[in-house]
């Protein structure tokens, strides 16, 4: 902090229309001042007073412009180069191991300060989804997990995905030079929960599984729209299944996690492993309804299970029936919580994370 004869000085020196060398002798020893309180010392190249001392070098009388501007330019590599030095310094420090940050032997007053457990919570998203587990397991889903990485077989082919199919092209989906893939829909998982609990069926079991997991996809960001976020998959399959049990089923669901009643509707949509393909929207909370906006809001995918999907992996689909859905998460959180931008999720904004804090 400027002791307050000498802020007045300062003051009264950038309320002036111009500068002189004495002015910027001044002015250089504040901002070194202010520089070495700074936690990031780089910021004071950003300093209104700096600037104002650069643009005032072609204000000054052409006799005195030069040695002006040399004096100004000999400032700021100065101010630069005791940045570079202090960030140096903090670059020297050892790092901290926060998996295991002390020895078991080191005093208490020894120990790296690391903020307490009590300060921090589950992120939002992981809040909710195990809300929503808890909802799908209450009605009989078992839950398993999905992977963040995987194959060309379990991405597409197993789903009744075309050769050429442009899904398939590597703009539309993250892809690894050794062509693994970075699932763009929790469906991935669909052939391998089929093949594993397809024994069941037989003895009256059906399949039942949702399937949590964060997806990828090359996405133009907005307010709805992210390149990362988070689905949930759901998966049934017996004998007799019909589109009136899949939407009776998500009903239930959505009426759980919203503890309200809900209106929906479905409209035609194509999706290569699923047929017939519905989209599943909801009727929107009249305080989310924006004039002249429409009243509904898709909220995901479904639709019974293709029958070359069950095929692949061994379901035989003249005697079995079943129904998909592919939910965005941060999609019913937002719905829920009234939040309107899903980039606050990936944000790591504190102001956002706390308003969730001890909820769990």
């Amino acid at each position: 902090m400027i002791h307050e004869p000498e802020a007045k000085n300062v003051v009264i020196l950038m309320l002036k229309m111009g500068y002189t060398l004495s002015d910027v002798a001044q002015l250089a020893d504040d901002l070194k001042k202010r520089q070495s309180k700074l936690p990031n010392p780089m910021t004071i190249l950003r300093d209104p007073t700096l600037k104002k001392l650069v643009a005032s070098i072609k204000d000054q009388p052409p006799s005195e412009r030069a040695e002006f501007g040399r004096t100004v330019n000999e400032l700021k590599i100065e101010l630069t180069e005791q940045a570079r030095f202090k960030e140096q310094r903090l670059d020297d420090k050892p790092p901290i191991d926060v998996s295991a940050p002390f020895d078991t032997g080191v005093s208490a007053a020894n120990q790296p300060k690391l903020l307490p457990a009590s300060e921090g919570s589950l992120h939002p998203v992981m809040q909710e989804l195990g809300v929503m587990e808890d909802i799908f397991v209450r009605m009989g889903f078992r839950v398993e997990r999905s992977r963040l990485i995987d194959d060309d077989y379990h991405m597409f082919e197993s789903l009744n995905f075309p050769a050429s199919h442009p899904a398939r092209d590597d703009y539309d989906t993250f892809m690894t030079s050794e062509g693994l893939i970075l699932p763009a829909h929790t469906s991935t998982m669909q052939h391998r929960v089929l093949k594993a609990q397809r024994a069941g069926l037989a003895h009256g079991q059906p399949i039942a599984a949702v399937i949590p997991g964060r997806v990828f996809r090359n996405e133009d960001l907005d307010a709805t729209h992210e390149h990362t976020f988070h689905q949930v998959e759901g998966i049934y399959v017996d004998s007799g299944i019909s589109l009136g049990d899949m939407m009776g089923t998500i009903q239930t669901f959505l009426e759980a996690y919203f503890n309200e009643p809900i209106e929906f509707k479905t409209q035609p949509f194509y999706f290569p492993f699923v047929e017939p393909g519905l989209e599943f929207l909801i009727k929107m909370p009249t305080s989310w309804q924006k004039p002249g906006s429409s009243q509904w809001l898709e909220i995901m995918g479904c639709g019974m299970i293709h029958p070359n999907v069950l095929k692949e992996a061994g379901v035989n689909p003249s005697k079995y029936s079943g129904f998909a859905w592919g939910m965005g998460v941060e999609r019913l959180i937002m719905l829920k919580h009234g939040i309107e931008d899903i980039r606050y999720f990936m944000s790591g904004r504190l102001d956002f994370l706390k308003m969730f804090k001890g909820e769990v």
